[in-house]
This record gives structure tokens, sequence and C-alpha cells, in this order.
């Protein structure tokens, strides 16, 4: 096994990146090993990707990092989903409406304007009671699950290396001939040892999944404190996922009879034709985004001879801003590796 480049983490931040660094660094297939506790396939609570919502959705940020991060992925993910082999991968578009309480800021909406499909501002006498300003476009919609193990489907078809393996300490994933360790733990980037960022802290959604054939489009209303959403995953059997909850710093995996009426009451509120058929819940379940105080850690750290890339703390948004953090993760790998070269 050569695993000259290791990548800690199986969530969809750590495959963008095995991504980026066949594409963007040129590295063969053959050198990179994605080593991880969970792999896609699994589920526990501390295994985030496969619990997402999972669409592109306008719940980031709007600093001019993750502003480009989002455009990045967007405009990508069409060469991504031809290589897994088209829709049927997990991953499609559908049309999406979304509205706030507040106004969202130019800096959200003139970057949203720049690659935005079919977008289009919603006339204030359309808007729902209660809010200020809305947009209709066309997204991307993820099925989670399917979408992580066709992933690593295609990874495993091209010669990337998955271990499952549970790390104790950062240290332990530099195997004999690793040159470099990229960090995408996410939410275990709080207790893994050699790492041990007190900024990361969870924040806990719970989603309902309902089978509903009839609504085959995402519909989204921001608050400042609360999301409500809306989202068909596509070649799931029509499941429907509602939610949510953004709640900070909560750890538990549990589920709660009452914020499961809350997203009921709110999604069928926000979209009532859900109910122009008898309601079926599927499940009900809970993840923990993997947020971060101050936005996503992407660097590079020195361990003696070899390198360290962090790139976590995407927070709700892995999906739809993850490639970009990986993009400028892996770049500046490949310039820290040319100032190396010099000595």
């Amino acid at each position: 096994m050569t695993a000259q480049y290791v990548i800690v983490g199986s969530g969809i931040v750590g495959l963008y990146t095995t991504y980026c660094l066949i594409n963007d660094a040129k590295v063969s297939s053959s050198k990179l090993t994605v080593m991880a506790e969970y792999l896609p396939g699994d589920e526990s609570i501390n295994y985030t990707s496969p619990w997402a919502g999972g669409n592109f959705s306008c719940i980031t940020p709007n600093d001019a990092d993750t502003l480009r991060f989002d455009k990045l992925t967007y405009t990508h993910l069409a060469i991504i989903q031809a290589k897994l082999g088209g829709p049927k991968c997990g991953l499609d578009t559908k049309p999406s409406s979304e509205y706030w309480d507040f106004y969202p800021g130019d800096e959200k909406i003139n970057s949203l304007k720049s690659y935005l499909k079919d977008l289009v501002i919603v006339p204030k006498d359309q808007l729902p009671v209660g809010t200020v300003f809305g947009i209709k476009y066309t997204t991307w919609d993820f099925n989670c699950p399917l979408f992580l193990a066709n992933f690593k489907e295609y990874f495993e078809s091209i010669g990337v290396t998955f271990i499952k393996k549970k790390l104790t300490h950062i240290s332990q994933a530099y195997l004999p001939k690793t040159k470099v360790v990229f960090n995408c733990t996410g939410i275990g980037s709080f207790s893994l040892s050699g790492v041990k960022d007190s900024k990361v802290y969870p924040t806990r959604g719970q989603v309902v999944v309902v089978r509903a054939p009839h609504i085959q489009e995402n519909r989204m209303r921001w608050g400042e404190d609360y999301a409500t959403y809306i989202i068909p995953r596509p070649y799931s059997g029509n499941q429907l996922v509602l939610g949510g909850f953004l709640q900070k710093d909560n750890w538990t995996g549990d589920t709660f009879g009452d914020q499961t009426k809350n997203i009921l009451k709110r999604t069928t509120e926000l979209m009532p034709e859900i109910l122009d058929r008898p309601l079926e819940i599927l499940r009900v379940a809970a993840g923990l985004r993997p947020s971060r105080q101050g936005g996503p850690r992407i660097e590079v750290e020195r361990v003696e001879n070899k390198l360290l890339v962090h790139n976590y703390g995407a927070s709700g948004y892995g999906y739809q801003a993850g490639f970009g953090m990986s993009h400028k993760a892996v770049g500046l790998y490949i310039k820290e590796k040319a100032i190396l070269a010099r000595f």
C-alpha cells in the first residue's frame, strides 16, 4: 500500500477533498487512502453526512470565502454527477423557492445572480405572509446516503483505497509512506487528539421523512433563528425531507415528538399541498452539523517533515460548499509543497 496521501474522514468533505486531489493536484488514485471510523453505508450520530437534508440552498453565511465556495460547488456538480453515472447516483436538479423573514443582503443576492440557473426574484405580492424577500431557481438535490455510496464506489473503481479505522490521535493517519494527511473529520475534530479544536460544536437538526410523490420541488424559509425546509430526495422512492432545527451546541441524536409536530406544522403551512395526499411518515431522524466558531478551518500545518491540511467546520453546508472548501484546501497544499521543494 503506497498511501502517500491520506484523507481522514469519509463524509462529504472528505470525499470532495479526495476528488480535488485527483483533479486539481493530479495525484494518482493509487496513492490515495481514505481512512475513517465510519464509511458510506454506516450510520452513527457521529457521522453527519448521511443525515443531511442535502440540497443547495441559502443556508450559508455571506462572507466572501463561503460565497465563493458555494459558487465553485454549484457550478461543478454537473461534472461530478456525470462522472458518477448521471442523476441515478443520487444527485439531481429540481426547482426551488426560498423565502426570508429579513433581507439576506446584497452580497448574497449579487453572488447568486452570477451563477444560479433560472434565477428570478419573487414579486412582493407573491411572498408568503411574514416574509420580505424570495427567489426561485434550479437547485441541486442529494440523496445523501446513496450519493456517498456511489462516490465511494467511483473512487474504488479508479484505485482509491478505503480503510475503516478509528483514530485516537491524528498522528495515526501517517502510514510509513505518507507525505500529507488531510483532516476532514468534521465534528470529530472536537475530540481527536492532535487536533482537539475547542471551537468546533454541533448544530443539531431534526427532520421528518415522508413519502410524497406529488411534491417535486424544494421550498425553504429562513428566519433569524430558525429554518424550515422541504427537500425532495432524488431516486429514493419519492421521499421528502421536512425540517428542521438549528440547535447550537446540542449533542443529542435523540428525536422528540414535539419537534416532529413543530416541523410538520411549519412545513405544511409553507407548502400546504403536502397534505393533498394522506401523510405517510417514514422516519424521524436527527443529525449534528459540524459547526465551528469563526467558520471552517482550512489551513496547513507542518508536522516535522510532513504536512497536515485541515478542512473541516462546514456546519450545515458541506454538500453545497464542500467542493469549494476542498478546492481551497488542496490549493494550499500545492503551494506549501512548492515552498518545501525549494529547501
